[in-house]
């Protein structure tokens, strides 16, 4: 299913705009950087334009990205042996490490910490937070952060890198194929995460991202080797690297496509971001996506009883712990409207 026009994505935001209250873009919260890093408003940041278009009308015209079509196309081929290679040690080890790298690395770390400053830590684990990030396979610290505060910038209009609205599957993987040129993403970075630019440790994960991973596999290669011979080192490879990298990229991609087509709105806003219960549990709490819209420096994304975040849980854990701090739990003067819609 896709969302061709802007006369669909219209016709899709008019559906909820009766039963949702509206915030005004002076209430929504922006990422950090402030002012020294862009007012993310739509009403300006459409004066910004950052074409995402070689001529300015297809994003193809520069032809293909290979190396990032290739990197996604091995982790694929690769995933498509797991089955043949399943043990229980190699499952658990998916299930671990879908965890850590998913919710820790991508949606806590990325997304919730270096995008928005939904809380504050020391360096060293912010460090921890990208290394967890880059080890989910999405890219770097710096190309993740990026793309997702120009997609707030932009949401749902011409200049947003993946909205639904120039297709379902534009939005869940087709985006990141086109290649854009190195003065593109050196435009990007510079626009849209200046602060992480200055940070020589992900200056130098941005470099590492390849070697990381392939360090990666031969150690959990090693292990299984270790544990039960060959058979045991290709279910961990499989299993904890290339299943697990797929599960990872697919769930958190469908924030980015599902959860701008189809659910619920708790909050009218400026886009089509809805809240959708499957990508909510399987993506970390991720899927409380209108939630997360309209208050976009929250910590907490589910704000219903039934929004279950598993996420915000481990946010709460670490600040007990002392290990993060500065916690953004709410917003003054939130108010919730007493009903939804089912879309």
């Amino acid at each position: 299913m896709s969302i061709d026009t802007r006369e669909a994505g219209a016709k899709h935001r008019s559906r909820h705009e009766s039963a949702v209250p509206h915030h005004n873009e002076g209430e929504m919260q922006q990422s950090p950087g402030d002012a020294a890093l862009l007012d993310i408003r739509p009403v300006r940041a459409r004066k910004e334009v950052i074409t995402s278009k070689a001529s300015g009308t297809d994003p193809f015209d520069r032809g293909i990205d290979w190396p990032v079509v290739t990197w996604f196309g091995a982790l694929h081929v690769g995933a498509l042996a797991a089955p043949f290679f399943f043990s229980w040690q190699g499952f658990l080890l998916f299930a671990v490490m879908q965890f850590i790298t998913g919710s820790i690395g991508v949606c806590m770390g990325y997304h919730r910490l270096l995008t928005h400053g939904s809380f504050t830590t020391s360096k060293p684990m912010r460090w921890f937070f990208a290394f967890m990030g880059e080890m989910s396979g999405e890219g770097t610290a710096l190309q993740w952060v990026a793309t997702h505060r120009k997609h707030h910038a932009y949401s749902d209009q011409d200049e947003d890198p993946h909205s639904p609205r120039h297709g379902g599957l534009w939005a869940h993987i087709q985006w990141m194929c086109p290649n854009y040129g190195r003065k593109y993403h050196d435009e990007l970075y510079q626009r849209f995460c200046p602060d992480l630019l200055k940070d020589q440790g992900m200056k130098l994960l941005h470099k590492l991202f390849l070697p990381i991973h392939f360090v990666m596999g031969a150690i959990f290669t090693a292990i299984g080797y270790a544990i039960g011979g060959w058979y045991m080192a290709m279910s961990f490879l499989t299993w904890g690297m290339f299943l697990r990298l797929v599960w990872v990229l697919h769930i958190t991609w469908f924030v980015n496509s599902a959860t701008h087509m189809w659910g619920y709105r708790n909050y009218k806003t400026t886009d089509d971001s809805t809240n959708l219960w499957w990508v909510g549990v399987l993506a970390f709490g991720e899927g409380w996506h209108n939630n997360h819209h309209a208050y976009q420096r929250m910590a907490k994304h589910g704000h219903r009883w039934w929004e279950f975040d598993i996420t915000y849980i481990q946010i709460r854990v670490l600040e007990k712990l002392g290990l993060i701090w500065n916690v953004v739990h709410d917003v003054p003067g939130r108010k919730l409207h007493a009903e939804v819609d089912h879309a």
